[in-house]
């Protein structure tokens, strides 16, 4: 059939509060969700993009379709649940970094169940976006995730799949188990190495390498934050070197690299010239605050890769 959409991403969007570096508590409102962020990182590099989740009938989520409808990603496969609240998160920084804080338990979309699937949408798309947290949070978004993967691959829809391991949401047991059979269902994975040293209980980058393989992965990209990235295609392994900038937010930084990732696989990259271009990317979406206003256009990543030398 005919593809409609370069990239399908599913599970829960959430609305974002991001506190500020200055005096008090200061808080900057946007938007996140592991997923969304990733298909409006790739409608912005200009991908074709949809999503599909489940809001609360409230003012929450009717930002949410708001926000889709401007940066151009289809939400025609979103559900309406009038009896569940839309999520929020809360984003603080630390000496140890930025820290999540979620107001989520019993959101519109924890409660998606594989009957809540539009289908034909799935179909319509050359790759589908999952992730960890779209499994954690409920046993039914679980459940809808692999219900999901396993429509992909019977039409043929490549399936993307980033670990983005929440120990505040499942136990670390459940998740290496949930985690290790998707890899068994995917088509490129994406962890990063701090998900990646817990799940498999190694810390060098060839071991979990070759560990996400035997899982089944053919296609790994390990995610080492500033540091770039590693390749893995099973035959080939490439470190791609990050880029300096002026860092000031990560959150969302991963979702971004997802994103670009996939555009450029869509547009007929191969694996190693598509991390280079998520690389840069994701190091873009550090420079300013939240999931969301920070993410990248086109001209920018091109920019920076072009005349910024890799560290």
């Amino acid at each position: 059939m005919s593809k409609r959409y370069d990239l399908v991403a599913l599970c829960e969007p959430m609305v974002e509060l991001n506190q500020t570096r200055g005096a008090g508590d200061e808080y900057i409102q946007g938007f996140g969700g592991d997923t969304s962020n990733c298909a409006i990182a790739a409608a912005r590099l200009g991908a074709r993009t949809a999503y599909l989740t489940r809001l609360g009938d409230d003012h929450f989520g009717r930002m949410l379709i708001e926000l889709w409808r401007r940066e151009d990603v289809d939400a025609t496969g979103v559900g309406i649940d009038s009896e569940a609240p839309t999520g929020v998160y809360f984003v603080t920084h630390g000496p140890k970094g930025h820290e999540f804080h979620y107001l989520r338990a019993g959101s519109a979309a924890s409660r998606m169940r594989p009957a809540d699937l539009p289908l034909e949408v799935i179909r319509a798309a050359k790759v589908l976006h999952v992730s960890g947290i779209s499994q954690a949070i409920s046993a039914s978004a679980c459940d809808t995730c692999f219900s999901a993967m396993e429509e992909a691959r019977d039409a043929g829809v490549k399936i993307s799949y980033d670990t983005n391991l929440r120990l505040k949401l499942w136990p670390l047991r459940r998740a290496r188990a949930i985690i290790r059979a998707s890899l068994g269902l995917v088509d490129w994975a994406l962890p990063s190495i701090d998900d990646a040293r817990l799940l498999f209980e190694r810390t060098d980058s060839d071991a979990i390498l070759d560990a996400c393989h035997n899982a089944g992965a053919p296609l790994v990209v390990l995610r080492c934050g500033a540091d770039g990235c590693i390749v893995s295609d099973g035959k080939r392994r490439e470190q791609i070197a990050g880029h300096r900038v002026q860092a000031i937010d990560a959150t969302g930084a991963g979702d971004c690299f997802d994103g670009a990732f996939a555009t450029r696989i869509v547009a007929g990259d191969d694996a190693f010239a598509a991390a280079r271009y998520a690389n840069a990317a994701a190091a873009l979406a550090t420079t300013g605050y939240g999931a969301v206003a920070p993410l990248p256009r086109h001209a920018d990543v091109m920019t920076l890769l072009e005349e910024k030398v890799p560290s």
